[in-house]
């Protein structure tokens, strides 16, 4: 029976979490709570499940405000404007130069862990360079989303936050090993990019007279709008702190990196600094604070969220219930590699579930399954990370990847046709190289 009601708690949440009908707070904490109920547990059990749960995740939920105000002022003050200029310089007139410009651009402006931004710093700046040299938009997008997508793997973005949450653990301790997963991925990513921008330049000759209107922009901002946008950002901009602001951010990544204190002491530690070096008045301060809060705290209130729902699935033991029958139901010989077969899938499951319902669903029942096979609870979560996370802006789930369509004017099915195939069997290489060198 526990099996059965928890089964179909999970299967409710992420149709609620795909139907996109309730937020993902309202999906991960009502739902659970109908089902403890159900399952004849009172109110009082259920308040010490959420305890628990709450407990688990709280540290994850520090680390993320603060990274992102971190990273958020980082962005502000142009930490990363002249790395970014100097590739566009570079890279400007030579297809290849373009491509490969393109991957480096995007790893470091998604450092700070936000589609969003990374979105909004390349597109811009890029599509008119490829319009240009008549370069398919769509290979920008895929680019740009592939590169965001391996440096997804930094603890301050949303997948290994949730990873953490789920299986209560230091989210720098599980970021450390796939450090060298993410270096990899680059540099074949720039390789992929060279063999992708060579057939571009086939593409393009054999073109000729191509349909321009393929590479017309969309111009979803009024001039004026953009105008204001822009100034408001040169105004936030800081040249004459650049050494400092790099020297403060290399410090905050080397002590994460070290290990030393925990994460979200660390974060806050840089941004009490970044804050007064950048900008002295407390007026300008406070509106630094209130313009990144928003992606700060939905992102820790959906994480707590996470928190009430596993610690409720864990207390009421669902998770170990359906673990147990799902082991005498499969073939034994299926269960050892498990998660080597949903992490192969990872890319188009992106097309079936959002990032939530991956890694708040289905991640805790198979890493249950993994574990009773003998399979260590941090393989199961990095075949998982590994497979899935290359699909993360392919998929018609990620609000961001909306936005870069706006920006450029493409259409999703288009995008999915031209990426999805190609992400996926970058995923599955990555995917294989991890497990050569020992993470998986």
């Amino acid at each position: 029976m526990l099996s059965i009601i928890g089964l179909l708690t999970i299967v409710l949440i992420v149709g609620l979490l795909i139907s996109n009908k309730i937020t993902p707070i309202a999906a991960l904490v009502l739902v659970p709570i109908v089902a403890a109920f159900a399952a004849g547990f009172n109110f009082a059990e259920i308040g010490e499940f959420f305890n628990s749960g709450i407990e688990s995740v709280m540290s994850v939920v520090v680390m993320f405000i603060f990274a992102i105000l971190f990273f958020g002022i980082m962005q502000d003050v142009g930490l990363f404007d002249p790395l970014i200029n100097k590739m566009i310089k570079v890279s400007r007139g030579n297809v290849i130069a373009v491509a490969v410009g393109t991957v480096l651009i995007a790893a470091v402006a998604h450092l700070d862990g936000s589609g969003a931004s990374t979105f909004l710093i390349t597109i811009p700046a890029l599509l008119p360079l490829y319009k240009r040299l008549k370069m398919n938009p769509y290979l920008l997008l895929l680019l740009v989303g592939a590169s965001a997508s391996v440096m997804n793997m930094v603890p301050w973005a949303g997948p290994l936050g949730r990873t953490a949450a789920v299986l209560s653990m230091d989210v720098t301790e599980l970021w450390r090993p796939l450090i060298k997963v993410q270096v990899i991925g680059l540099v074949l990513l720039i390789g992929l990019a060279v063999l992708l921008a060579i057939r571009e330049k086939r593409l393009i000759a054999k073109r000729g007279d191509f349909n321009q209107a393929l590479f017309e922009e969309a111009d979803p901002l009024s001039k004026t709008a953009e105008d204001e946008a822009s100034l408001k950002a040169q105004s936030l901009r800081r040249p004459k702190l650049l050494g400092a602001n790099a020297l403060l951010a290399l410090a905050v990544i080397g002590i994460l990196v070290w290990g030393v204190i925990p994460a979200g002491f660390a974060f806050i530690i840089g941004v009490s600094i970044a804050l007064p070096l950048n900008y002295p008045n407390m007026k300008d301060q406070m509106e630094r604070i209130k313009d990144h809060a928003p992606n700060a705290l939905l992102m820790a209130a959906i994480i707590l969220a996470a928190g009430s729902f596993l610690g409720i699935l864990n207390g009421t033991l669902m998770l170990d219930s359906i673990a147990k029958d799902l082991v005498t139901i499969l073939p034994a010989f299926v269960l050892p590699y498990i998660h080597l077969v949903i992490g192969f899938f990872g890319v188009p499951f992106d097309l079936l579930l959002s990032t939530d319902a991956y890694y708040f669903a289905l991640l805790p029942i198979v890493e249950q399954v993994a574990s009773s096979a003998g399979v260590s609870s941090l393989s199961t979560a990095y075949a998982m990370i590994i497979g899935n996370i290359i699909g993360t802006f392919v998929s018609p789930f990620s609000p961001a990847l909306w936005l870069a369509l706006g920006l450029a004017g493409l259409e999703m099915g288009r995008h999915i046709r031209y990426s999805l195939l190609i992400m996926w069997s970058f995923s599955i290489v990555l995917l294989v190289i991890s497990i050569l060198i020992g993470v998986i």
